[in-house]
C-alpha cells in the first residue's frame, strides 16, 4: 500500500485550516500512514460472521422506574431560600439577558 505523501498531508491541513511546518508535514505523514495501515489490518480481520458491535459487553438500561414518593412541599423547599419568585428559587442574573 502506498504511503501518505507530504502533499496529501498538506492538502488535508489546508482543508482543516491548519498551518504546518515542513517538520510537522513529515511527522504527520508517517503517523497517518501508520493509522491507515492499522485500520486496514482491522478490516482484514473482520469477517462476515462477526456482527458489528459498539461495545464488547451487552448493555441494558439500569435506570429504575419513576415512582412518586413523599418529598418536600414547595413551601418547605423554599423556606430557607434568600429570595424566591413564583414558587422558584430566585438567583442573581449572570448573563445580562432579560
Amino acid at each position: 500500500m502506498p504511503g501518505i505523501t507530504r502533499e496529501e498531508v498538506a492538502h488535508l491541513a489546508r482543508l482543516a485550516r491548519l498551518q504546518l511546518t515542513d517538520e510537522e508535514l513529515a511527522h504527520f505523514s508517517g503517523q497517518l500512514d501508520d493509522i491507515i495501515g492499522a485500520v486496514a489490518r482491522v478490516s482484514e480481520v473482520a469477517d462476515e460472521d462477526v456482527p458489528p458491535t459498539s461495545h464488547p459487553l451487552p448493555l441494558t438500561n439500569v435506570m429504575r422506574p419513576d415512582e412518586i414518593r413523599p418529598s418536600l412541599t414547595p413551601e418547605q423547599a423554599l423556606s430557607g431560600a434568600p429570595a424566591q419568585e413564583q414558587q422558584r428559587f430566585k438567583v442573581p442574573q449572570i448573563l445580562g439577558e432579560e
